[in-house]
């Protein structure tokens, strides 16, 4: 049996905005954090995964979203048992759990950054005029 991320539920958004819209830092850095912070044995081949996404904009403000998610798995259970006593999880599965969390959070973050006037949380894509290409990278052609 696969495993399966299913019912991703949002249970508390906290942001805040710690300096006025006028002050225009130079230099904004955003660091992401997804963290688990509680996993339980739900039932059969379930186990309950509750985390907590960051977006810390540093001195200029953050946004704070926890959830929780349902992951099945047949070994859902021993899952469970080892996250509550290592806090540890396999390489895979944290990496498919975090995946699943960010990309349930960072969509929801940008509309929050947005109403706050900060920058989305994302690496928005650079354009670059009047350069060439160096040979091999792709580059798209503009008609």
């Amino acid at each position: 049996m696969d495993m399966k991320i299913k019912n991703i539920q949002l249970k508390s958004i906290e942001a805040r905005r710690y300096i006025d819209r006028e002050e225009k830092p130079r230099q904004i850095r955003i660091d992401h954090n997804s963290t688990i912070t509680h996993v339980y044995h739900k039932h059969e081949n379930n186990a309950v995964v509750e985390f907590q996404y960051t977006a810390s904009y540093g001195a200029i403000g953050i946004i704070k979203i926890e959830g929780s998610l349902l992951y099945e798995h047949e070994d859902a259970k021993k899952f469970a048992e080892e996250w509550g006593e290592k806090r540890k999880m396999p390489d895979k599965t944290a990496s498919h759990i975090h995946t699943a969390v960010m990309h349930s959070c960072v969509p929801e973050a940008v509309s929050i950054a947005k109403d706050l006037g900060l920058p989305p949380p994302i690496p928005l894509p650079q354009v670059r005029l009047g350069q060439h290409p160096k040979k091999g990278q792709f580059s798209p052609e503009v008609a």
